[in-house]
């Protein structure tokens, strides 16, 4: 019995020690499970999705890789948060970083007439006395203020290029501000003038290497305009400006648009200025436009604040009484109006006139009538002084009984005519008339300133000038003579050869062809003979024959270059004018060649002659007051 009660209670203990066994494995599985997942959950939340979690008993251990140092750190008090930091097992490892980056090198360089300041950060390789020495070179005798940093990175692609073109802008620009990053400057600054502008953005386009981006922002202050001039016309051959200025962009629109609304085809230049009489001057502008309208044509002319409003001769004198009694009404205060209904004049009737041309040459012929022999002298000499003594003809008569104004009206006739490259100016009692050519865009602008303000209120003149993209020089267009010395240069380092005995241009001549096509594109119209010449073997007709084949041949490539050659010529002449010694081959070979000449006018074109011109060669022209001029040969 004693021996059974032992076995039941040591069973009693074992059966108790298994039951503990048991439950102490399920709380350890039990809590790595809780443990696990808890913290595997708490780090998806944090958006650290890359940690590895792996629980082992009380302990839970954290692998994978961390971004950087700062998100390891905080996936531990992630998991710290959830269990005891002390059960939390750290084998996580950082992401290996990249090397830091270089910083951005700029700089930025302000110029003014104080001197220079040179602010930025650039790279050690880049030579810092050398450049500064640059600056004050240009700096002349001002300062140069160096606030410039270094650091010891490498330089980027561009930042040499770069730093050089800004130093030589600062060169040119005396107030200007450019600032340089690699590849790229970019310029601000102050033009004195439109002209000068263009002219700076030229220059420095043309000196900057391909491998610099180039920004220009160069400002041109608006022009003073004295008087404040608008001059609109609109007669049988259409609506035009004369002049159009505007004291804002807006007032610019409102006064194209009034012009569109008469009848002006195309885009109109009017000049946005200072000086402008009333802020309501777009107001005042667009009223005169639609009462010339109403009226069906005439003209109306602003100088200033004062209106010179006329109609056509023939024009309804009710029709106009009541357009211009409604003008007159609805005007801005300041502005006076003066209008004037012409009379028809008798188309028998000639009255006097004096007429001034200049040629594009640059002769000038003064014909016409003058009230005295003062007069005669003094337009002589103002004409020499202007276009110069040995380009002047005279050719007036005195006549007694001309207008009181007459002498002004001559002399500012030839002081608008100057500012043409080629043209005619008509002085008549009634109007001053001035037709022509010019390469000022502002030219009508600056002619039409000029009749307001020298021949005074109320007076009548008519401008048609036309600007030609050729005759400006701010565009940099070659002249014919320069367009033919380019071609020359071309032919002499290489030349156009064709197949033997043939007018079928050699391949090897093609690239020459294309260089010549792009210089005759920028020339614009020219006179232009493209010669063709052989040597002398042969017989000579077939000489003749091939040379003027192949003079075609070269205009007809031209024409396939889109190069516009309505006035060109082909011509051949065969073996005339040999410029080597036919009796070698070398000479034959030169001989055998195309020449490109201009066709220049043996003498200057007569100017269309006037009613009074007509008299004078019938024998109405005083041969005693008449000075002697040029013959045709001279011309």
């Amino acid at each position: 019995m004693r021996l059974s009660s032992i076995l039941i209670i040591a069973l009693t203990f074992f059966a108790a020690a298994v039951v503990s066994l048991v439950a102490a494995n399920f709380s350890v599985k039990l809590i790595e499970e809780t443990s696990e997942i808890g913290v595997r959950d708490a780090l998806d939340d944090a958006g650290m999705t890359w940690a590895e979690v792996q629980a082992d008993g009380l302990q839970v251990t954290l692998a994978g890789i961390a971004p950087t140092e700062a998100v390891r750190f905080r996936a531990l008090t992630t998991a710290g948060s959830i269990i005891d930091a002390a059960r939390v097992i750290d084998e996580m490892e950082v992401q290996a970083q990249a090397a830091i980056a270089p910083p951005r090198f700029s700089v930025e360089v302000l110029r003014n007439d104080s001197g220079i300041s040179v602010i930025g950060l650039i790279p050690t390789s880049t030579d810092r006395d050398a450049a500064i020495e640059r600056f004050k070179d240009v700096a002349g005798d001002t300062s140069v203020a160096d606030l410039l940093e270094q650091a010891n990175y490498p330089a980027p692609d561009g930042w040499e290029d770069a730093l050089s073109v800004a130093i030589s802008a600062i060169g040119q620009l005396p107030r200007a501000k450019a600032s340089v990053e690699a590849g790229r400057v970019t310029i601000t600054a102050i033009a004195d003038s439109p002209e000068e502008k263009v002219r700076m953005e030229n220059s420095l386009t043309r000196r900057t290497p391909p491998s610099v981006e180039l920004t220009l922002d160069i400002a041109a202050p608006r022009p003073v305009i004295t008087p404040f001039t608008l001059r609109f016309e609109l007669d049988e051959e259409g609506a035009r400006f004369d002049a159009c200025s505007a004291d804002t962009e807006a007032a610019r629109i409102r006064i194209l648009a009034a012009a569109t609304r008469a009848g002006v085809i195309g885009t109109a230049r009017c000049t946005v200025g200072l000086g402008v009489p009333s802020p309501k001057w777009a107001d005042a502008v667009e009223k005169a436009i639609d009462a010339v309208k109403r009226l069906n044509g005439g003209s109306v002319t602003f100088a200033d604040a004062d209106i010179n409003f006329a109609a056509l001769p023939g024009t309804d004198q009710d029709t106009f009484d009541r357009v211009v009694g409604e003008l007159e009404t609805s005007l801005p205060e300041v502005f006076a109006l003066r209008a004037k209904l012409p009379k028809v004049q008798d188309p028998n009737e000639g009255p006097p006139e004096f007429t001034a041309t200049l040629s594009p040459e640059g002769q000038v012929q003064l014909r016409g009538r003058v009230s005295d022999s003062a007069l005669r002298d003094l337009t002589d000499s103002y004409a020499k002084a202007r276009f110069g003594s040995d380009k002047v003809y005279t050719a007036t008569r005195l006549v007694e009984d001309l207008p009181a104004d007459w002498a002004p009206r001559v002399l500012t006739g030839l002081e608008a005519l100057a500012a043409l490259s080629n043209g005619k100016v008509l002085v008549t009692p009634d109007t001053l008339s001035v037709t022509g050519n010019t390469g000022n865009p502002d030219a009508s602008n600056a002619i039409a300133s000029l009749l307001s303000g020298k021949l005074g209120e109320g007076a009548e003149y008519d401008i048609d000038v036309t600007y030609q993209e050729k005759l400006d020089p701010i565009l940099g267009l070659p002249t014919p003579d320069e367009c033919e010395a380019q071609i020359e240069e071309v032919l002499k380092g290489g030349k156009i050869n064709f197949e033997p005995g043939s007018a079928t241009i050699d391949a090897s001549a093609l690239n020459i062809m294309d260089e010549i096509a792009e210089i005759l594109k920028k020339c614009g119209d020219l006179q232009l003979e493209i010669q063709g010449y052989t040597d002398s073997q042969g017989r000579e007709s077939m000489n003749l024959a091939l040379s003027q084949s192949r003079a075609e041949s070269v205009l007809n490539e031209l024409r396939a270059r889109r190069v516009l050659t309505g006035s060109f010529t082909a011509k051949g002449y065969g073996e005339e004018n040999p410029i080597a010694d036919n009796k070698t081959e070398e000479g034959r070979e030169a001989n055998r060649r195309i020449e490109f000449r201009l066709i220049r006018p043996d003498t200057v074109a007569t100017p269309e002659q006037t009613t009074l011109e007509s008299a004078a060669q019938s024998g109405d022209t005083d041969s005693e007051t008449t000075q002697e001029g040029p013959t045709d040969e001279q011309n």
